[in-house]
């Protein structure tokens, strides 16, 4: 594992913390459904933490975790317990994707057609479909990763010559000093698009998920439509709360 960057172990986060945190977020994703829909499902971030507070969320049947770092993410894997889920929620360099090719359950950052070819170049060698998300950028935030929303249909378009590649539908990732205001349009505004994508209908696109909401807004995301929240920060401190 990466020396350069410290862990969490299980001297820092108790299975106790960890099983207050996990019951206080889920309660709180229960409380905060969008419409009928089913409670948003939890992610649970671990790419600050160790592979033993990792096993810790199997007996809380959080088997859903993302990371966003090859080389600290890899080493990881033979540690964990086999049935956890690798979700990918960092922007991802096309060189780093022979890394992570044959782990990944959920690749929730496809942002560009280059990162499509070298997936489907490297899912085809190996004989995996990897779901996928689109990463879009709905503030328009420079230094976020994602596509603009009016380019999302096309490349969309594009996915049905990518046998390789399921796509399952968005993610996004918010402005941090956003105010819960400007987080409820923006969150809003994924849904719609979301919305608008599912009635496309495009060839091979299977949209279902939407990724959005972190440890700070996941309660105002799940309110507006996520289906997926990822949590890291909220699920390790003392106080979960």
């Amino acid at each position: 594992m990466n020396p350069a960057v410290p862990l969490l172990t299980t001297q820092q986060v108790s299975a106790e913390c960890l099983a207050g945190n996990v019951r206080h977020i889920l309660d709180n994703l229960a409380k905060n459904r969008f419409e009928n829909s089913p409670p948003a499902r939890l992610i649970a971030v671990t790419k600050t933490v160790a592979p033993d507070v990792i096993n810790l969320l199997k007996p809380l049947q959080i088997l859903d975790i993302g990371e966003n770092r090859a080389q600290v993410a890899m080493p990881k894997m033979p540690q964990i317990e086999p049935d956890f889920r690798l979700h990918w929620i960092g922007r991802l360099q096309t060189n780093k994707v022979k890394y992570i090719i044959d782990s990944v359950y959920m690749l929730h950052t496809l942002d560009r057609l280059a990162l499509a070819q070298e997936v489907q170049r490297r899912a085809a060698e190996c004989g995996r479909v990897i779901p996928a998300l689109v990463q879009v950028n709905i503030s328009g935030e420079e230094q976020k990763g994602g596509m603009p929303p009016e380019e999302v249909l096309p490349f969309l378009r594009q996915m049905k010559d990518f046998s390789n590649i399921h796509i399952q539908g968005l993610m996004s990732i918010m402005p941090a000093m956003a105010t819960e205001q400007e987080l409820t349009s923006l969150f809003r505004g994924m849904r719609c698009l979301f919305e608008r994508l599912r009635q496309e209908a495009v060839q091979g696109v299977d949209m279902r998920e939407l990724s959005m909401g972190m440890s700070g807004d996941y309660a105002v995301a799940a309110r507006e439509g996520a289906t997926m929240v990822r949590i890291g920060t909220a699920l390790y401190q003392p106080s979960g709360r």
